[in-house]
């Protein structure tokens, strides 16, 4: 199982080192793989010649036996004894190679794509453009905000707390802090939330209900681990992890098949909840919903061709897009630079909502593209129409959407001067026909 193509790293080394310098990569960490790779590729040379010249003498030892010749026969076997014991050092030799490979190469980034700006860090990220309902989509630098009255510029936190819809001293009491429990018409305006999404997906994507724990090797596939162990949430007794993503899952499972080309692309969606131990680690952006523990997503995900990529990746980014528009949320598009791209990623767009009441751009959905990067690590393979050459497949997945944020922008923004919410109208059919939070935390 290898991660980014080898033969990339042996044959065009100085392209592919320049590429992956653009993501802060140690050089010293491409030098150490390749002297590996090389020292494996003797001793698999060595081995295969051993184990060729064992077939021939146990084959002459026969020989010898059939025509009697059983000094001969006796020498060959001796031969046979000494050159398997050599073969045995050899076969351990090239396992302990490959597993340093593979080591190093799971922790080695995907190659970022052309369109990516270049940077060290997400300073260095490119807005692109925004939308809101009062301009509609323009670009980025022509913007500027509209001018949000006081009563909208209350945090999430207290405005839940005066309605009573978000009760997070009582989840941290039961779960510690960064655990969010939604109470009464908060709980039902994520359910709407999810209920309004997985709708709008309906008619292109299968949706699945993926397990929630899965194995290490499943966690492996996505590049999850082993480079963020430490962030996850481990079941040691059985080796299982909470999903941090529906991507995790979903990656998985054409794992080791092999696809037609005619039933590219493949297209599922799915609602999880997603586990993060990282979140606000940092000591920063812990209050109210701003990061968690633990929330609730929908994920879009494709396998597909190569060729396939761009139109998969904008119709996710356009789901998610759209979702926002219809909730009536002001959001940017991020381009991330080369430096803050995920391991496995080779380009990926953020989605950032404004938030009025804690005068923030929030993330609320990120697209990225994976080439092939998951696939080798999952054995993602299709058979192509035209010649049945088997091949990898390239993922792409995105949010559409991560909740907490946008349940937090919606109460921020749709604040009234009388404290009630007026929740977006593509919610309505899935709250009874009811549009707003009254100031007594009822929906009304």
């Amino acid at each position: 199982m290898l991660m980014i193509d080898i033969k990339l790293l042996r044959e065009q080394r100085e392209e592919t080192t320049k590429r992956l310098m653009t993501r802060d990569l140690d050089v010293t960490l491409l030098d150490n793989v390749l002297e590996i790779d090389s020292k494996l590729r003797r001793t698999m040379t060595e081995r295969d010649s051993l184990r060729a010249e064992i077939n021939r003498v146990s084959r002459e030892v026969a020989t010898a036996k059939r025509q009697g010749d059983d000094a001969k026969a006796e020498e060959l076997m001796s031969l046979s004894k000494e050159l398997g014991s050599r073969a045995t050092v050899i076969e351990r030799e090239t396992a302990q190679l490959e597993d340093e490979r593979r080591q190093y190469l799971s922790v080695i980034p995907n190659l970022p794509d052309s369109r990516v700006p270049i940077g060290s860090s997400e300073e260095q990220n490119v807005v692109e453009r925004v939308w809101s309902k009062r301009t509609g989509e323009m670009p980025f630098d022509e913007f500027e905000l509209e001018e949000f009255p006081s009563y909208r510029r209350v945090p999430h936190w207290e405005i839940s707390e005066q309605l009573g819809i978000l009760d997070l001293p009582r989840a941290a009491k039961i779960s510690g802090s960064m655990f969010p429990m939604f109470i009464g018409s908060g709980a039902r305006v994520v359910r709407a939330l999810t209920s309004f999404a997985l709708d709008e997906h309906e008619n292109s994507y299968l949706e699945v209900r993926p397990p929630t724990f899965v194995r290490r090797e499943t966690m492996v596939s996505t590049g999850h681990l082993p480079k963020f162990e430490e962030d996850a949430y481990h079941m040691e007794v059985d080796d299982l992890f909470a999903i941090p993503t529906a991507e995790v899952p979903l990656t998985s499972m054409f794992k080791d098949e092999i696809l037609e080309e005619r039933e590219l692309p493949v297209r599922l969606t799915a609602v999880t909840p997603c586990f993060r131990r990282e979140a606000g680690s940092a000591g920063k952006d812990t209050r109210g919903l701003l990061r968690l523990h633990e929330f609730d997503k929908v994920e879009l995900f494709s396998c597909c061709t190569y060729e396939q990529r761009d139109e998969v990746f904008n119709d996710i980014l356009e789901r998610a897009e759209s979702l926002l528009r219809a909730l009536g949320l002001t959001y940017r598009v991020v381009l991330l630079c080369t430096g803050d791209l995920g391991i496995s990623s080779a380009r990926t767009i953020d989605l950032e909502v404004y938030s009025p009441g804690v005068d923030r751009w929030l993330e609320v959905s990120s697209v990225s593209w994976f080439s092939d990067y998951q696939a080798r690590r999952a054995n993602l393979r299709y058979r192509r129409t035209q010649d049945g050459q088997v091949t990898l497949l390239n993922t792409v997945n995105g949010s559409a959407l991560a909740w907490p944020r946008v349940w937090a922008a919606i109460m921020e923004t749709g604040r009234e001067e009388d404290g009630s919410v007026t929740l977006p109208l593509c919610l309505h059919p899935y709250l009874g026909g009811r549009g707003k939070i009254s100031s007594s935390g009822v929906l009304s």
